[in-house]
């Protein structure tokens, strides 16, 4: 647990996971996360967002430490039990407290929490609330990552307590971002948890466009005292940009497909087109979903099992629908031996994807000179696809 005071009277209270290795029962944490609060004394005594239930103790004897004897109101950023779980016992201890939430919020955190009406105020868009010498603004920003989500911004102090938005899955004993070194774990927050609302996010930057940002305090990982490397980044994710790169998910039962696979990426360097193979039987799926936030291209490797992918690709291709990425084009690589369907079970699966398909690579068992000379072609239709966008 780490108590840190980011302005005069405004309190970090960051409470470290080193442990959890998944959140919500899917999204791996391979560097733990944080349940960030924050403390604004003054004539009225505010903490927005409280914790996890997991380390709400740990936010108990942060309180404990900053000898907080009166809370006013408790903001809910975010109805999720990692931003929420604290509260019932918050509004035990602090009886005359207050939770602070949107319209929708509210109805949330009554059906989670169990929350009773006459404890919540319900606040709108652009509603500011003056608690002494600080005026909090609430901004509604919803589906970052869920409908009802709302960020707090400080006027006096220009803190921009942003929930999810800009956060990371990181434990770590630092409370400030450096330039550029948290930017991997925002990037992989960003991609599992932010990317399907990418059309969201646009709208909400662009809003955020008319508040002067000297602080962005996420309710996960490192706060940002250089808002504009966070921004900038996000920026950058959200566009339509893409790189000259080719993401490459894939599953070999008998060594088929590691041989085209493997052959493939070996094409792919030569022309210039950076290659990023992932092993679907060990790979970190946040890793990969890291990969396919810019890359221009996906190319699928699967044999055949009873006439279908492979069930691992069934999956990845379910999380690639899911998180609905900018990538342009999307191919494959296949193999089977007495029959197969994996083409048609690919096309139905991305139905509704806006993705061009460019002609696949399958072959009948261990792939042969002509096969190779195949994904060669691939390849090179791949490169230009590639330099029609000016990516090479």
């Amino acid at each position: 647990m780490i108590v840190k005071d980011i302005k005069k009277d405004v309190y970090a209270i960051i409470t470290n996971d080193w442990d959890r290795r998944l959140f919500d029962e899917l999204i791996p944490l391979p560097q733990g996360t944080s349940y960030n609060s924050y403390f604004l004394k003054d004539e009225k005594n505010v903490l927005i967002d409280t914790s996890d239930p997991r380390t709400k103790e740990k936010l108990f004897s942060a309180l404990k430490e900053l000898k907080i004897e009166k809370l006013d109101y408790i903001i809910s950023n975010h109805s999720e039990q990692d931003h929420s779980g604290a509260i019932p016992e918050l509004l035990e201890k602090f009886e005359n407290a207050k939770v602070i939430t949107s319209e929708k919020g509210k109805e949330f955190i009554k059906s989670l929490l169990l929350i009773p009406d006459e404890k919540i105020v319900t606040v709108k868009d652009g509603e500011k609330i003056n608690i002494g010498e600080k005026t909090l603004e609430f901004i509604y920003a919803p589906f970052v990552h869920w409908p009802e989500t709302i960020l707090t911004y400080e006027i006096k102090n220009k803190i921009l307590f942003s929930c999810d938005l800009f956060g990371s899955h990181l434990a770590t004993s630092r409370v400030w971002a450096g330039e550029n070194d948290f930017l991997l774990g925002a990037k992989r927050y960003y991609a599992e948890i932010m990317m399907p609302f990418r059309k969201h996010i646009i709208k909400h930057l662009e809003k955020l466009k008319n508040y002067e940002i000297e602080i962005i305090a996420p309710s996960h990982g490192p706060v940002y005292d250089q808002p504009n490397l966070i921004i900038n980044a996000y920026n950058e994710w959200i566009s339509d940009n893409v790189k000259n790169c080719v993401v490459i998910p894939y599953v070999s039962m008998h060594g088929s497909i590691n041989k085209a696979i493997d052959y493939f990426v070996k094409e792919l360097i030569k022309k210039g087109i950076e290659a990023k193979p992932f092993n679907l039987i060990v790979t970190d799926i946040g890793e990969l979903a890291i990969s396919i936030v810019d890359c221009a291209t996906v190319v699928i490797g699967t044999p055949t099992v009873l006439g279908g992918p492979h069930p691992n690709v069934f999956y990845i291709l379910y999380i690639f629908k899911i998180l609905r990425p900018k990538t342009k084009f999307i191919s494959l690589i296949g193999s089977f031996l007495w029959g197969t369907n994996i083409l048609k079970f690919i096309e139905d699966l991305l139905k509704g994807i806006d993705i061009e398909m460019i002609e696949p690579v399958i072959f009948k068992g261990y792939p042969k000179d002509e096969d190779l000379e195949k994904i060669k072609n691939l390849v090179e239709k791949i490169y230009q696809k590639h330099k029609e966008l000016k990516l090479i």
